[in-house]
């Protein structure tokens, strides 16, 4: 089916920097590219507005270029310069949508992408595991750290030129459908890791957010309280029932002492009296003096331990 001329020029009004008008000529790289970088940032979809007769010509078989009787395309300084940029954007996005994902691995993967991406526009490709091998070979000298997407994307830029070719003839087109559907998965593996994260850090901004907003409840009812406490103290106010009849057991409701007398005894905060005794009792007799000879300093120790201990805590009950 002919392309016409003012299909395309309106497609590139209405969704230019989704690279529509791409998609309606052909060009699904070009356009794949377009929706990953929204037009090139803007500039590349002004740009297209002074190419798109050539293009509609092309797909249509009357403007095929003059140099595709070469067997390797010329060498052009405004591709080498995108494969850079976008090897760089991508290795930049898969730092941070990717941070749990080894560097070594992420980075070098995602520059190679970009860069076989750019080198997919048009009429021309290249040898993808041949710039895949650069990058890994480029980041793996520099230890996949963050400022080594630079050299990275230009070692695979570079060897995306030494590889270029062009694409053959007389391939059969897929479908419309099938070949949104491979756009549609190329842009979500793209930008699924970038939501997450953005998912994660807004949890995060409102695990802040709330933490804030406790502290801030806190300080302002923090007079009121005091208010309270001093009104108990001078007596205007009653203390609340779980107060005066002892009926929280946590352990920060008691003394340090009579923590310690618990540990000692080996009971736990708040055992009954009953407790208390018998495991006093049985602990006395094995920690008796004239049964430990062999180790009399630790067992008078130990015995004035059970003794203060069964003082701190029979002595206030009986």
């Amino acid at each position: 089916m002919a392309k016409r001329l003012l299909v395309a020029y309106g497609l590139w009004v209405l969704g230019g920097p989704l690279g529509l008008h791409h998609i309606y000529l052909g060009r699904d790289s070009h356009a794949l590219l377009w929706m990953l970088m929204l037009g090139g940032f803007g500039g590349g979809w002004l740009w297209d507005f002074w190419h798109l007769p050539g293009w509609v010509a092309a797909a249509n078989g009357t403007g095929v270029p003059g140099d595709r009787g070469r067997t390797v395309p010329a060498l052009s300084p405004l591709r080498l310069a995108g494969q850079v940029m976008v090897g760089i954007y991508f290795g930049l996005v898969a730092a941070l949508g990717l941070p749990w994902v080894p560097a070594l691995l992420a980075q070098p993967l995602a520059v190679g992408l970009g860069v076989q991406l750019v080198s997919s526009v048009g009429d021309q490709t290249a040898e993808a595991p041949g710039i895949l091998a650069a990058a890994f070979l480029a980041s793996l000298l520099f230890q996949g750290r963050v400022l080594a997407v630079l050299p990275t994307s230009l070692a695979a830029s570079i060897a995306a030129q030494r590889h270029r070719r062009y694409k053959p003839r007389g391939m059969p087109r897929p479908r419309l459908a099938a070949r949104l559907y491979h756009l549609g998965l190329a842009c979500l593996a793209f930008a699924a890791p970038l939501a997450c994260r953005g998912v994660f850090g807004a949890v995060g901004v409102l695990g802040t957010l709330s933490a804030l907003l406790r502290a801030a409840t806190e300080l302002l009812l923090l007079p009121l309280r005091a208010s309270w406490l001093l009104a108990e103290v001078l007596g205007f106010a009653g203390s609340s029932p779980a107060r005066e009849h002892g009926a929280s057991f946590e352990p920060s409701s008691w003394s340090e002492r009579q923590q310690r007398a618990y540990e000692v005894l080996g009971l736990p905060a708040g055992s009954s009296a009953e407790d208390v005794h018998r495991s006093y009792r049985e602990l006395v007799k094995v920690w008796h003096p004239d049964h430990n000879r062999h180790r009399a300093e630790e067992a008078e120790r130990r015995f004035i331990e059970l003794q203060e201990a069964y003082e701190e805590l029979a002595g206030p009950r009986r």
